[in-house]
């Protein structure tokens, strides 16, 4: 396949396996989708499920979480790890929003990157999915799928997320970085990869992950496959 016959058989495969797409966490509008993609940082998307009902039971929008102090924040979120300085960019965050965009989450890159601990993959994952502007957030997922598929050269997520950026039309980019991410949790994880399983990458891998894969079977497993 060349490399418009490649990005087609993804987007044809994902929207198969994926013609409708959840977001992983959950939320109820901007602000709680905001403070969950904050907390899911180095922690799991399940985990910060089981922990958000807790905090937003007692703070669901700015003007509620600072009257939080950044102690009793910090008692609720510890489970998702970082909680010293997730709690701290929570109460900064929510203080912001309230003195310089009446209590809103702005719709805008830059005055989102602004906020405490607020970085360019969760500013993304917010424009994309609570106010549908295209974007392509990056996460371990994404980076490693590219990777394998060879469409990017697994350096950075900066990279990953230019080259996802060229390679996809911008119409799919809400939809379509979900789908992968959810792909690369059902069938192509970095752990228990079983590539059998895995249609895209088997199909337009990369060759050395390809090789690489094989050359790590058994020769008990090989033999099998051959069979």
């Amino acid at each position: 396949m060349n490399k418009k016959e490649r990005i087609d058989f993804v987007i044809d495969t994902l929207d198969k396996i994926y013609p409708e797409v959840p977001i992983p966490l959950r939320h109820q509008d901007p602000f709680t989708l905001l403070i969950a993609v904050l907390l899911s940082a180095q922690s799991t998307d399940v985990r910060v499920n089981q922990i958000t009902p807790k905090l937003f039971k007692k703070a669901d929008n700015p003007y509620d979480m600072v009257k939080l102090s950044v102690e009793e924040i910090r008692e609720i979120i510890k489970p998702v790890g970082l909680s010293p300085m997730k709690s701290k960019g929570i109460f900064g965050l929510s203080k912001i929003l309230i003195e310089q965009h009446n209590g809103e989450v702005p719709q805008d890159f830059e005055a989102l990157e602004a906020l405490p601990s607020v970085g360019h993959k969760t500013a993304s994952v917010v424009m994309s999915q609570a106010f549908g502007i295209p974007a392509f957030p990056v996460d371990t997922h994404i980076h490693r799928l590219m990777y394998r598929w060879n469409f990017s050269n697994g350096k950075s997520v900066v990279q990953t997320e230019k080259d996802a950026k060229k390679l996809f039309p911008k119409a799919l980019w809400n939809k379509l970085h979900l789908q992968i991410i959810w792909y690369g949790r059902e069938y192509s994880p970095a752990r228990g990869w079983n590539l059998e399983k895995d249609i895209i990458t088997k199909t337009i891998g990369r060759r050395e992950v390809l090789n690489d894969y094989y050359q790590k079977m058994s020769p008990n497993q090989r033999t099998q496959k051959i069979n």
